[in-house]
C-alpha cells in the first residue's frame, strides 16, 4: 500500500478543508504544503507544521459562542442571521460539542483525529 493509499481519507478532508472559503489562509497554506510533500523527505516536516497549525486554529466551542455574540458576527450576519448563529452555536454547546461544526473547522477536527498517520514513518 503506498502512503497515499494509507491517507486517502485525511487527504480527502485536507482537500475538503482547502476549499472552504472561511479556511483560515495559514491553515490553507500549510495544508497545501503537506499535501505536496507527501512522499517525500519533506513529508514529516510539512505534518507536523500542518497539525500545528490545526490545533491554533480550530474554534473551540466557547470561543464559537463568543464570536456569534460580537458585532463582528452581525457584521458577516446581519441582525437576523446573527440570532440564527447565536442559537446554533448554542445549541451546538449544550449539545456536548467541544469545537466548531463549520466546514473549515469539521475536516480541521477530523483530521486532527488522524494527526498519528500523518506522523507515522
Amino acid at each position: 500500500m503506498s502512503r497515499k493509499d494509507e491517507l486517502k481519507d485525511v487527504i480527502i478532508k485536507t482537500e475538503e478543508l482547502i476549499k472552504a472559503p472561511n479556511c483560515y489562509a495559514g491553515l490553507r497554506k500549510k495544508a497545501q504544503e503537506w499535501l505536496a510533500a507527501i512522499d517525500t523527505a519533506k513529508e514529516l516536516q510539512a505534518a507536523k507544521h500542518f497539525i500545528d497549525e490545526l490545533a491554533a486554529d480550530i474554534t473551540n466551542i466557547d470561543s464559537l459562542v463568543a464570536f456569534a455574540h460580537s458585532d463582528h458576527a452581525v457584521e458577516i450576519f446581519g441582525a437576523e442571521g446573527v440570532k440564527k448563529f447565536i442559537a446554533h452555536a448554542e445549541d451546538l454547546k449544550k449539545s456536548g460539542a467541544k469545537y466548531c461544526d463549520c466546514v473549515a473547522c469539521t475536516p480541521a477536527l477530523a483530521i486532527l483525529e488522524n494527526k498519528d498517520l500523518l506522523l507515522k514513518k
